[in-house]
């Protein structure tokens, strides 16, 4: 199973040394990929430009998009921005999509929430594949959208799906998963696998599909405080109540879970884990090489 390491960009506060400094290291440590989510309505750096920049000071590792919330998006000039990027970064990006779930980012983006997010997804997911395979999109156009990627086809696209009706759809579409356990919780995402699989068999697909397992977590004496700070406001958008329920069930904080976590991960076949940092303190790229490499 490889490791993986998403950017702290949820994390306030981040300058470009910080981010610059995160993704040097990952690509010097014993990481397969390096990951990246998107908000808009809230206080992290846009992922498109600031995987704009690992793209240019890494040299290795893998660049996913955990999830880009695709609806939001207008689909030939995200295909456009994709393939400018895996150009730039020598054939290194993935793209994990999904609908996402925060009506707030839609406004801000000026797309409507209310309809058809699904169906709008997929039908972005098609016109991404016909721009990338230099297929004429543009109607009138003298020529097709370019530049071309450099992965044959382009890139893989994964779903960021969690429920099981949208992990069944995503077997019709998408190259695997892109997972994200709160707790995390081994069984949670055992049935997410189990399901995939057996869905991309009910789909005809020769290949089973990749799947990546992700979660937070946060080291050191102070961990506790830092995870509720950070999922506190992570999860301002559910209101107290809700958000109250959710944070205690999110309990990754020292190096013992995380070697459990990752066994248990290497056990029910997982292709990937991914963490997520709950801090902006570069050194913790060490200190998860040093526990998990």
């Amino acid at each position: 199973m490889k490791l993986g390491m998403n950017l702290p960009i949820m994390v306030p506060g981040l300058t470009r040394d910080h981010i610059l400094d995160w993704c040097r290291r990952i690509d010097a440590g014993p990481y397969s990929s390096l990951g990246i989510g998107e908000r808009i309505n809230f206080p992290n750096p846009e992922a498109i430009v600031t995987m704009s920049a690992a793209a240019v000071v890494t040299e290795r590792v893998e660049l996913i998009f955990s999830v880009l919330a695709l609806p939001i998006h207008r689909p030939v000039v995200l295909a456009k921005q994709i393939a400018t990027l895996d150009v730039l970064s020598e054939g290194r990006i993935t793209v994990g999509v999904g609908v996402g779930g925060r009506e707030e980012d839609y406004s801000a983006a000026g797309a409507d929430f209310n309809i058809k997010r699904f169906s709008r997804m997929e039908g972005h997911v098609k016109t991404m594949r016909q721009v990338w395979a230099g297929e004429m999109v543009v109607e009138g156009a003298l020529r097709p959208v370019e530049p071309y990627p450099l992965q044959t086809g382009g890139p893989s696209i994964l779903a960021g799906a969690i429920f099981p009706k949208s992990i069944e759809r995503a077997a019709k579409w998408s190259d695997g998963l892109t997972d994200f356990s709160f707790g995390p919780s081994l069984q949670e995402i055992e049935e997410k696998l189990n399901l995939a699989r057996a869905s991309w068999l009910d789909a005809g697909r020769s290949q089973p599909p990749r799947f990546i397992a992700s979660f937070w977590y946060a080291l050191g004496d102070n961990a506790r405080n830092q995870l509720d700070n950070y999922l506190n406001r992570y999860f301002n958008f559910l209101g107290r109540e809700l958000a109250e329920m959710i944070i205690p069930t999110v309990v990754t904080t020292s190096a013992k879970q995380l070697c459990e976590i990752k066994q248990g991960l290497i056990d029910m076949g997982v292709d990937e884990m991914i963490v997520t940092p709950t801090t902006s303190d570069p050194d913790d790229v060490d200190r998860i090489a040093d526990i998990l490499g």
